[in-house]
């Protein structure tokens, strides 16, 4: 059991795109990735050669029940994120894993049950949750200068070519909009909404495998704040927030990883910049979050990770949208 006197001991299971992003930041930040798993050994041993790991494994069992790794980055296809949650909190081992996190609230609720037992840290990979940006925002709006906020509003799009065998709108690999960028918009209205929307309209439009390629929501929550985000894998959008407020409003470009926002003041027009952290660490920033957490001197937002998997989990169930796991 880690007990915070030394460096979290950590591997990775995946060798995707966001595995690698996650291994150099490991490099940049002068950590160490002790173990890597993947489908293939090949891509195991390419990847651990790349960054200088210590152990590729030739089973994902022997990650789980290695005594020598203390917490797991799971970077695989969100699918297959609950049969690994499963094996490796049962294991003892703390997980960071990408979006979204499960399938479903179901799935979520068996892993954070699973987490609390074993007395370790689950937490989603939402660089949102963890931008310095953001706390500074929160920290302005908390302190009353804007006033209450009344409305947030959510662009994502990105034009994916209609290949339907890959993962975007693959139903075997749980593609669609909502698990994919929704997942996104939803984190961010979370987070600056007093509570979870206890109300949600929504419009949405198909590919041809039936997954959501896109989807306007709309969205209120008991205290009266609305929220509403437009999302769609087949039309390009700017990655834009808007958080309007009693005194004025918040604009946030490409907010996934945003570093900085622009406050706008009602009355008079006046516009301020707001800088913090750098977008080029989105991932320390998550890293150092989770560390913190271990230690028991942070916080990985999981509340919020679980009102946003119920959201989408009944959008889901509202569009007739499930992937064969769900059967």
């Amino acid at each position: 059991m880690f007990d915070g006197s030394r460096q979290l001991r950590w591997a990775v299971l995946g060798a995707g795109v966001i595995a690698n992003e996650m291994a150099q930041t490991f490099q940049t930040t002068g950590r160490t990735l002790d173990g890597v798993g993947s489908r293939t050994q090949e891509k195991a041993a390419a990847f651990a050669q790349r960054y200088g790991v210590k152990k590729v494994y030739a089973s994902y069992h022997e990650m789980f029940t290695d005594p020598d790794i203390d917490a797991i980055y799971l970077a695989t296809p969100h699918n297959t994120h609950m049969a690994y949650l499963e094996q490796a909190l049962s294991h003892g081992k703390h997980v960071l894993c990408e979006k979204s996190i499960t399938l479903n609230s179901q799935e979520l609720d068996r892993a954070v049950k699973l987490a609390r037992s074993h007395g370790v840290v689950l937490a989603e990979a939402m660089t949102i949750y963890h931008m310095p940006l953001y706390r500074a925002l929160r920290e302005r709006l908390a302190s009353g200068e804007l006033g209450r906020v009344n409305l947030i509003q959510l662009n994502f799009g990105s034009f994916k070519d209609y290949d339907m065998e890959n993962r975007f709108f693959n139903r075997n690999l749980a593609g669609g909009a909502l698990l994919d960028i929704g997942v996104y918009a939803l984190s961010l209205a979370r987070m600056f909404l007093e509570s979870c929307p206890d109300q949600v309209k929504s419009f949405v439009r198909k590919a041809p495998t039936g997954v959501d390629e896109s989807a306007v929501l709309a969205m209120t929550n008991r205290e009266g704040q609305l929220a509403s985000a437009a999302l769609s894998l087949h039309s390009k959008q700017p990655k834009r927030a808007v958080i309007s407020c009693e005194k004025g409003y918040i604009e946030i470009m490409e907010y996934p990883r945003a570093d900085q926002a622009v406050i706008v003041d009602a009355a008079t027009g006046a516009r301020e910049t707001v800088r913090a952290g750098r977008a080029a660490e989105a991932l320390a920033y998550e890293l150092a979050d989770m560390e913190a957490a271990v230690r028991g001197e942070g916080d990985m937002m999981l509340p919020y990770t679980v009102d946003v998997m119920a959201l989408m989990t009944a959008l889901r169930r509202e569009w007739g949208v499930s992937y064969p796991e769900e059967a």
